[in-house]
């Protein structure tokens, strides 16, 4: 089984899309479903997502693919463009609860990193579960948070891309009580062009 599982961030990862570099607006585009604690498995549902609204940076999309923006810009302070392939997602009936899922190539041109951020009010201690396709990944643990809210990275490992390019649906799993188990899926629909469109 490929585990989805925190890595150690590397110095890299500070200067790939430091806090604020790339801004992560929510926009309209897939519905949630309840989950049982961690133990269930999600349901898969199809998400609903529409096309970003706006540019979720100033560097602007350089393409879309689906549901999958590819985004550049310059952080601060660098001297080459970071480009993230990035996918907004938020609760049709819950507005409050949604997630930004963004994949990105490190400065190094080696890691693979996937950023998720999702709302401040989190429970922090039980992490970020992922289903792909109804098949349990594991959990990674929130590392980070800001005004805007918490961060999950994980390095990703050439299997779990592998096996992303191929799903058709991944359920990020969060908590906001010890209870209260919540799955946001997000559309796998391109993400294998979209990741293949990464400089």
């Amino acid at each position: 089984m490929i585990r989805f599982h925190l890595n150690r961030p590397a110095a890299c990862v500070a200067a790939v899309l430091a806090s604020g570099a790339v801004a992560l607006a929510a926009l309209p585009a897939s519905a949630q479903q309840a989950v049982a604690p961690a133990t269930a498995e999600p349901s898969t549902a199809a998400p609903l997502t529409t096309p970003p609204e706006k540019p979720p940076v100033s560097g602007g999309v350089r393409g879309t693919f689906g549901p999958w923006s590819v985004v550049c810009d310059t952080p601060p302070g660098a001297k080459f463009e970071q480009c993230a392939m990035m996918q907004n997602v938020i609760s049709q009936d819950r507005p409050d609860i949604g997630l930004s899922v963004v994949v990105l190539k490190a400065a190094d041109g080696k890691s693979r990193i996937l950023r998720v951020l999702a709302p401040l009010g989190v429970l922090l201690p039980n992490g970020l579960g992922l289903y792909v396709d109804n098949s349990d990944k594991g959990r990674a643990y929130f590392v980070r948070c800001f005004s805007d809210g918490c961060y999950a990275e994980v390095v990703l490992e050439d299997t779990l891309i592998a096996e992303l390019g191929k799903a058709k649906t991944a359920i990020f799993t969060l908590f906001q009580t010890p209870e209260e188990g919540i799955g946001i899926p997000v559309d796998l629909t391109d993400f294998a062009n979209a990741y293949a469109a990464l400089p």
